[in-house]
């Protein structure tokens, strides 16, 4: 690798609890790689996200079969007026509603969706995240209201794969027609063939960064023989180019995918971002601005720097690598 430089970013409404976003961006032979595990993961999980880098910057991307890649916007936990505003971004047809926040009622969820639904229009999707915060029985409940909005599918509305198949089969028996996708319970179970045994899920989730590269995730979707979804992590457009990758190689891509994230921060690490345009992402590489005497907009403080390159070394020492 030739260089290295931080990103450090906000985020424009907070999301997942992040108001900010960092990282550790990558140059080598191929081009650009993004590492910027989020700071409360540890080893060994981010030495998936070190390959996933490693991958972009040192081998590039498998060959694309198609040029333009569907996405959808996101609606972070936010109010009904914001929350339409924001399902219409890009021109995205296809909306992810968050959900079950932190300190809200599920009377805001309901007006949420309700409120996204009403803006896309009875031809638009849409879909909503609960990141596994639901127990079995809260999802039957809380699914048994929200499917008057047609919902294209619900991501992670339980916590493990077990409790997945269990809610999966209660909508069966219930006749309540619902997709099921899983992401946490595959990028960090540590067994993600699991759904599939389990029957637990109708689509699978998969995040480049998290499972180690694009090469990998495509071995792991032929291996969980389901629909796949593309999303990210909150990266940088760098980050995103690597979804954007995956999402190109697949032989089949049914859904949109979950990669307009760079709509969330408030600066971008290229003049040039990967942002939705009539609800599509290119298929292109990605410039990286160039670090300056003042410094561009992305560049992290001295401390946040430091900070990133501990945070490396001390992977490094552990794996045993130089630095």
């Amino acid at each position: 690798m030739s260089s290295s430089e931080v990103f450090d970013v906000a985020l424009t409404t907070p999301f997942r609890n992040l108001t900010r976003r960092s990282g550790l961006l990558i140059r080598g032979a191929a081009g650009w790689g993004e590492w910027s595990p989020f700071p409360e993961y540890g080893s060994p999980e981010i030495l998936a996200w070190w390959a996933a880098a490693l991958e972009a910057a040192e081998e590039g991307f498998p060959d694309p079969v198609r040029d333009w890649v569907p996405v959808n916007s996101i609606v972070p936990a936010v109010g009904p007026e914001d929350a339409a505003r924001l399902a219409l971004a890009g021109g995205c047809r296809t909306a992810k509603v968050k959900v079950a926040q932190a300190g809200q009622r599920f009377a805001d969820d309901l007006e949420r969706v309700e409120a996204v639904r009403s803006a896309l229009g009875l031809q638009g999707r849409v879909r909503i995240d609960v990141n596994g915060a639901w127990s079995v029985d809260q999802a039957y409940r809380n699914l048994r209201q929200l499917t008057r909005f047609d919902l294209e599918y619900v991501e992670q509305p339980c916590a493990t794969a077990e409790e997945l198949a269990d809610l999966r089969r209660r909508l069966a028996r219930s006749g309540i027609e619902v997709l099921i996708a899983a992401d946490e319970s595959i990028r960090r179970s540590g067994d993600p063939e699991a759904v599939v045994a389990l029957e637990a899920a109708d689509i699978a989730v998969l995040k480049v960064q998290p499972l180690g590269g694009v090469r990998r995730c495509l071995a792991l979707a032929e291996r969980l023989g389901l629909p796949v979804v593309v999303s990210s992590a909150i990266e940088s457009s760098v980050g995103i180019r690597a979804g954007v990758a995956l999402a190109a190689a697949l032989p089949e891509l049914p859904y949109a995918c979950g990669l307009n994230t760079v709509a969330l921060l408030a600066n971008d690490v290229t003049d040039d971002p990967l942002v939705a345009v009539e609800g599509r992402l290119p298929v292109r590489d990605v410039v990286v601005l160039e670090p300056s005497a003042e410094g561009p907009v992305w560049q992290a403080s001295a401390e946040m720097r430091q900070w990133w390159l501990d945070r490396r070394a001390a992977m490094e020492q552990r794996r045993g690598e130089p630095r």
